[in-house]
């Protein structure tokens, strides 16, 4: 169903401060930053060799995301595989085992679309598949 790793996101307040730390002392380099869905999330891709780091930043005062950083702080929001066909992946998903955490893809980076597999069949770790 998978054909490798995308990426593993962390959630960040401040993309700017966490670069001080991913781009300038881990010294992963900066791929390109981007604004997603409908303005509420800023994702920044960093090289790290066989998959990217992205760092995920809320931008809206709703996001939920910042319920995340005001609980735990900075860590690891989700990992993702890659999958051929996202359609696929997500009708195949659900036979091996792993509910969807939503009806329909949404919008990943680059304009690839993306979903989540329900976090309570992956041992609690949120992940995330987006096509190739």
């Amino acid at each position: 169903m998978f054909t490798g790793l995308d990426h593993v996101a962390i959630v960040v307040p401040d993309t700017d401060e966490a670069l001080k730390t991913f781009r300038d002392k881990l010294g992963l380099t900066l791929l390109y930053s981007e604004v997603v869905n409908n303005g509420t999330t800023r994702l920044t891709h960093l090289d790290a060799g066989n998959c990217h780091v992205q760092l995920v930043q809320p931008l809206t005062p709703d996001s939920p995301l910042h319920a995340h950083i005001a609980e735990r702080g900075i860590h690891l929001h989700h990992i993702c595989f890659k999958a051929e066909n996202v359609d696929d992946a997500m009708a195949e998903a659900p036979s091996h085992g792993l509910p969807l955490a939503q009806t329909k893809p949404h919008q990943g980076t680059q304009g690839k679309r993306a979903f989540f597999i329900d976090a309570s069949a992956t041992e609690g770790v949120r992940v995330e598949v987006t096509g190739v």
